[in-house]
């Protein structure tokens, strides 16, 4: 299972983006989320089957203290924003700012999506998007919730990169690792001090 996240602010059509991706639905009005939504989605890529655990959080201020619990052990993160508003474009920073704070592994796969394209009155556009995602590495894609276009290339994407990242789902790298670590201290026991795990 692979937890993927939705962060961004109100508005941009989270909701409409998983609504789309994991009941193949779309509605014009969806109320704002509330603290936060979830579903499960199973998919296969690359002929792996995968099962996504994806948590939709609110937009809204109020609701940003519950946040930061749950970008732990999250393996892929997705910034949203509405391509028609400029204001939810720039408030990104803000939300790149608390994924660096609150992520749990530095190889969290981040993802720009550009939502709503299927709107005329954009007013951000495409290279703006795309200069933003290689700034701060991320990937990017445009979609609209509405036609369905780019939606599931958007989460097939995110996937294909965390499977190719494997410190991220492979539980028996991690195990390792801490063996390695814990073994290389036990030898060192005399000459310890309170950093020998991290030499």
């Amino acid at each position: 299972t692979l937890k993927l996240l939705l962060v961004g602010d109100s508005g941009v059509g989270k909701s409409s983006l998983l609504r789309r991706f994991t009941d193949g639905a779309f509605e014009p009005r969806l109320t704002p989320t509330v603290g936060i939504d979830f579903k499960v989605k199973k998919m296969v890529v690359q002929g792996r089957a995968v099962q996504l655990a994806i948590w939709d959080t609110a937009g809204q201020e109020r609701f940003r203290t519950v946040t930061p619990s749950y970008y732990r052990g999250a393996q892929g993160i997705v910034l949203v924003y509405d391509v028609t508003r400029k204001d939810t474009f720039t408030g990104l920073g803000g939300w790149l700012n608390e994924v660096e704070m609150y992520t749990t592994s530095s190889s969290t796969v981040k993802m720009l999506v550009g939502n709503k394209t299927d709107k005329p009155d954009r007013e951000v556009e495409r290279k703006e998007g795309l200069q933003l995602a290689r700034k701060h590495s991320l990937l990017f894609i445009e979609t609209s919730a509405k036609t369905q276009d780019g939606v599931q290339h958007a989460f097939e994407e995110l996937v294909i990169k965390i499977l190719q990242t494997p410190d991220l789902w492979d539980k028996d790298t991690a195990k390792k690792g801490v063996q390695l670590m814990e073994s290389s201290a036990q030898q060192n026991k005399g000459l310890c001090s309170a950093y020998c795990a991290l030499i």
